[in-house]
């Protein structure tokens, strides 16, 4: 295929799609052998009782687990994006300085969860505080499964802590929104007209150098009906900033006609989601105590240290056992 890398992002894309894949079929293969190994243990254990091979079963066991474990809960991402990557944008919520400040702290965090899952992380868009920290941030989150962890994130994160831009000491408590789309590809056809765009360009802010400063590299698309707003500041080219820019759009666009979509079929069913758009998910308690509580699923932690350097797996796990744990019950209610 001498045209694929024509197009990098689509390139890209398609390359995470093949890791994702390839990962599925190789720990299916790593279970595969690791109980056969331990079928031949038994087997000669059968033969001769020997303490060497009961150590080397016993060793064995844990590797057989922790590999069914991973196929079980790869099995949980049940969406029909959660292969997907992802878009994400963090949002402070009232307070200024202070939830600027838990912006960029909950930056932090996922950046750190990311590296550690090897999902590439790129900053599309931000814009700082006034004081410190961000007014908000979007990350593109590239990766098998991204979106179908980081939608397990989406709500609002309440952090309670001494502030430390308070003089007096005194305990304050911030919001944060997450957001998070798939990011969709080109197969999936969005109707969006040229008419209904209203693309403005603009200096980039941030590190960068003298280009940042001298060229209206940054673009904002504004789609004039729903009044949806993108913008891209992360490259030096304003054309490739104005395709990511499209490509968040379209996106996003998609996502609220699934979302509209799934509001109607449960007002025809008259269900009600339990946990409602932009709900407060979990609480960051610094002071008096320390404990972080996912107020969805229940989860509780105490070491607030090693969650806030990006030790998520247990809070999106849990959820993820939740949702499923609710998808059967109402299957089995039919």
């Amino acid at each position: 295929m001498p045209d694929f890398w024509k197009d990098n992002n689509a390139a890209k894309a398609i390359q995470s799609q093949l890791k994702a894949f390839k990962d599925d079929i190789e720990t299916t293969k790593e279970i595969k052998r690791a109980i056969e190994n331990v079928e031949v243990s038994l087997q000669l254990l059968d033969v001769e009782k020997d303490s060497s091979l009961e150590k080397d079963l016993i060793e064995k066991f844990p590797l057989v687990e922790k590999l069914i474990h991973k196929a079980e809960f790869t099995l949980m991402f049940s969406g029909p994006h959660d292969r997907s990557n992802a878009i994400v944008t963090i949002h402070a919520g009232a307070g200024g300085t202070e939830s600027c400040d838990w912006a960029q702290m909950l930056l932090r965090m996922y950046m750190m969860w990311c590296e550690k899952k090897g999902f590439d992380v790129s900053i599309v868009d931000s814009a700082p505080g006034d004081g410190a920290g961000l007014k908000n941030v979007t990350m593109e989150v590239t990766g098998g499964y991204a979106y179908g962890h980081f939608r397990a994130e989406k709500g609002v994160h309440r952090l309670v802590r001494i502030s430390p831009f308070d003089s007096n000491k005194r305990r304050h408590t911030s919001f944060a929104s997450l957001e998070c789309i798939p990011e969709i590809d080109d197969e999936i056809v969005v109707d969006i007209r040229d008419d209904d765009l209203k693309v403005d360009t603009y200096r980039a802010s941030g590190a960068g150098g003298q280009h940042i400063n001298k060229t209206e590299s940054a673009v904002r698309i504004t789609h004039i009906p729903t009044g949806v707003v993108v913008s891209c500041q992360m490259e030096r080219s304003q054309m490739k900033n104005r395709d990511t820019a499209m490509k968040m759009l379209k996106s996003k666009l998609y996502a609220m006609q699934e979302e509209q979509m799934a509001q109607r079929i449960e007002q025809l069913a008259g269900e009600k989601k339990t946990i409602g758009w932009g709900m407060q998910i979990r609480s960051y308690v610094l002071h008096p105590y320390k404990m972080i509580k996912d107020l969805r699923t229940g989860v509780e932690r105490g070491d607030v240290d090693n969650v806030l350097d990006g030790d998520l797996d247990v809070y999106i796990e849990a959820f993820l056992k939740m949702e499923a744990e609710e998808r059967s019950n109402a299957k089995n209610k039919i």
